[in-house]
């Protein structure tokens, strides 16, 4: 079978864009004066001109030498091992940017929690050095986009799971962050989607991968190639001087700390000084713990906080760490992919400060079913709704959290329309009082 190593191999053959949203429109316009002997599928019917999977577009993906998938299309899905089985090669437009670029200028950032925070973080302490830093990927725009300038500079992408498993040839540097459980409606097993998030470890080429001092991280290096190498935890305060909240920062901190040093070959001690001069510039992420709005309430207060990035138990029980000692009202649930929500719900059993959960859609019905006689539990239809019942429920003040622990695909384009979302409700609940 015809297997491509780069763009230039599909000069005058015939390709197939499998998925057609931000990832297969930029591989569109990468693959222009290369070929123009395209099918473009999506399982989407709305998408106007493009074939859509269930009336004609598999037959005609079968037609092709090579299909580039797009992140979200399942691997295994039958459709896929399909194509294979008619000599069809199915590869990722990334896999072939890898093959392309030169992978010392690469860092790849995986894991099941902190890698959006880790990339930025790793971005912006190669900036303070004054070394030019470009953030890609999942983070922002596909690094094969012919619209991004990407002639000199660090390339740090954020790598999904989904992204991985296409993946033969490694980044320079791999950046583990953490690894729990997550997507097993894309993987299909936990064990699956561990081997799957660390495949691209295994990839070849030289490289290094730097992974976080865990013990879930220690326990899977079997799973991992390169060369391996641990970065412990920052235990200098940098995290909280750059906004950061939480103990699981301290360690996303110290990775790019680590990431940093081997890529700059300065000491970690170097590192951290640049990056205190100019911890005033950095911005954290938004829906990482970003306070909304607070108000009086009671004898104390309640505070707003986004924390929609977290769409897996492992970040929510995370952000519930960091207000321990807080009353919590906990908005979570959305989309169901299978997750296992045990480790959740240990953690919310194991809280002393009083807890109400309230849940939306599939997955907070099922979050419910097990947490219900542990926690105080409120079922919710909409963000509205969910946000009055927590506001209700911390009558001396706490913290009302949106930490869902699951993706927004339910009743959302994204995860940034249901912050956008939780943030309106949150204002109108105070104009209200």
């Amino acid at each position: 079978m015809f297997r491509p190593t780069g763009f230039d191999d599909l000069t005058n053959k015939r390709v197939g864009i499998f998925g057609f949203g931000v990832e297969g429109r930029a591989t569109l316009r990468r693959l222009e004066g290369i070929t123009s002997d395209l099918v473009i599928v999506d399982d989407d019917p709305s998408q106007e001109g493009v074939l859509t999977s269930a009336q004609g577009g598999l037959e005609a993906l079968a037609t092709c030498d090579v299909v580039l998938k797009s992140p979200g299309i399942p691997r295994r899905r039958g459709d896929v091992i399909a194509l294979e089985d008619h000599d069809v090669a199915v590869t990722s437009a990334l896999n072939l940017w890898l093959h392309e670029i030169d992978t010392a200028r690469v860092i790849a950032v995986t894991g099941t929690k902190g890698k959006s925070t880790t990339t930025s973080l790793v971005a912006f302490f190669l900036r303070c050095l004054g070394e030019e830093a470009h953030e890609l990927g999942n983070f922002g725009q596909p690094p094969y986009d012919p619209d991004v300038d990407l002639s000199s500079g660090w390339l740090v992408l954020e790598v999904s799971s989904f992204q991985s498993v296409d993946v033969t040839r490694a980044p320079g540097l791999v950046v583990v962050t953490s690894l729990g459980s997550d997507h097993l409606d894309w993987h299909g097993t936990l064990e699956q989607y561990h081997d799957d998030k660390l495949s691209i470890t295994r990839a070849s080429g030289e490289h290094v991968t730097l992974i976080g001092d865990t013990p879930e991280l220690e326990h899977a290096v079997a799973l991992m190639g390169g060369k391996i190498t641990i970065a412990p935890a920052d235990d200098t305060g940098l995290a909280h001087q750059l906004g950061l909240l939480g103990a699981h920062n301290d360690h996303n901190v110290g990775l790019a700390v680590a990431a940093t040093s081997y890529l700059t070959d300065r000491t970690p001690d170097q590192v951290r000084s640049a990056v205190r001069e100019r911890a005033a510039r950095f911005t954290p992420l938004r829906g990482r713990l970003t306070l909304i709005a607070s108000r009086a309430r009671g004898s104390g207060a309640i505070r707003y906080v986004d924390d929609g990035l977290a769409t897996a138990p492992l970040p929510t029980i995370a952000a519930l760490e960091v207000f321990a000692d807080d009353a919590v009202a906990l908005i979570a649930g959305g989309f169901d992919r299978g997750v296992d929500y045990e480790p959740l719900l240990e953690e919310l059993r194991a809280r002393s400060a009083p807890t109400t959960l309230i849940v939306i859609g599939p997955a907070g019905e099922r979050l419910a079913s097990l947490c219900d006689g542990v926690v105080a539990v409120v079922r919710s239809n909409d963000i509205d709704s969910a946000v009055r019942s927590a506001d209700e429920a911390l009558v001396e003040g706490g913290v009302v959290l949106l930490s869902p622990a699951a993706p927004s695909f339910d009743s959302y384009r994204n995860w940034t329309e249901r912050s956008d979302d939780f943030a309106r409700a949150v204002q109108r609940v105070i104009a209200d009082r």
